[in-house]
């Protein structure tokens, strides 16, 4: 599910085309886009630059206040805007056409510049950068192309952790005070919400993506099993094993699988193919069977939210959501 993006490299005269205009932009003034609706003439205006140690150990030099931001994964597009700056361009969600349902709001306007297989190199050129959030990225090809086009910080490590990728995408933008109140913020959040599910902190939870493909589960290693596991929940069968993301689709007869007190159940949208997936899965006579369901303990949630890469906006929204469902 959350394998690194890859993508073909352009052709010669492409590339050499589209690093033309980096030059002219290296000469011009560019325009910015933050929450706030403010304006510079680029980071070099500003002033100065920052030194900082990417995901994969890398040193980057950093505009002092970046003010064009390019997003080329969700949790860079959630950290951005969790610590108030909108980026200029972002790279379509897993099962999206644009930003994750969750952050479709935040997200208005912000145009596409490539998806989870991977950046479209002239339309990040075309966006003006001066800084790029690369997420997981790790085709050394692609990297390379998009480093002579701004300052690029891979923001997301092995652990996938978001707590990590917020604290440096903080350093990157020049928010590291805002990234630690929002970490603060989101712990008292965590901790007010165990105390209050009380004796349900104790129950096995369990997080299942649907699909035409079958139903999969959240293991461990992932962003919604680190929320999870701060609520100290527990959770069931493969759910305790370690993933590169959700397992391989569980067939209808071991359906039992994804059982636990309490099911949270989606799909990755709730348009286009996956409209109405979860209403053939309510009809199957396994699913009815299981303890989650017969106990009225199941949830559906945002999949784009819940079963994706995840990010801070996401942590928040996910504690909101449980709350909702299982504190009375």
């Amino acid at each position: 599910m959350m394998a690194p993006r890859t993508t073909a490299r352009p052709a010669r005269s492409t590339l050499l085309a589209a690093l033309a205009v980096v030059c002219g932009l290296a000469l011009s003034a560019c325009e910015s886009s933050s929450d706030d609706g403010s304006s510079s003439g680029g980071s070099a205006e500003k002033g100065g630059t920052t030194a900082v140690t990417d995901a994969t150990g890398a040193k980057v030099e950093v505009p002092a206040a970046p003010r064009r931001v390019v997003a080329l994964s969700e949790m860079d597009l959630d950290a951005a805007l969790a610590l108030g700056v909108k980026p200029v361009a972002l790279t379509a969600g897993r099962g999206q056409q644009g930003a994750p349902e969750y952050l479709s709001a935040q997200a208005k306007g912000i145009p596409v510049v490539g998806s989870v297989t991977g950046p479209d190199i002239e339309k990040v050129v075309q966006a003006k950068p001066d800084v790029i959030l690369a997420g997981q990225m790790a085709d050394e090809q692609v990297l390379a192309q998009l480093k002579r086009i701004a300052p690029t910080v891979v923001t997301i490590d092995g652990d996938k952790s978001w707590k990590k990728s917020l604290e440096l995408t903080g350093k990157v933008l020049g928010r590291s005070d805002e990234a630690e109140k929002f970490l603060a913020d989101y712990d008292t959040r965590a901790a007010e919400l165990k105390k209050d599910l009380g004796v349900k902190a104790d129950l096995t939870v369990s997080v299942a993506r649907y699909s035409a493909k079958g139903t999969a589960v959240m293991q461990q290693g992932v962003f919604i099993s680190d929320v999870l596991n701060d609520l100290g929940f527990k959770r069931p069968g493969i759910q305790n094993d370690k993933g590169e993301g959700h397992s391989t689709p569980i067939s209808d007869e071991n359906l039992k699988e994804i059982d636990g007190d309490w099911l949270f159940i989606g799909t990755l949208s709730s348009a286009g193919p996956d409209a109405g997936l979860l209403d053939q899965l309510a009809k199957k006579p396994a699913y009815r069977e299981l303890k989650a369901v017969r106990e009225d303990h199941t949830t559906v949630i945002d999949g784009s939210k819940w079963t994706s890469l995840g990010g801070a906006e996401a942590a928040v929204s996910v504690l909101d959501d449980i709350r909702k469902a299982m504190v009375k």
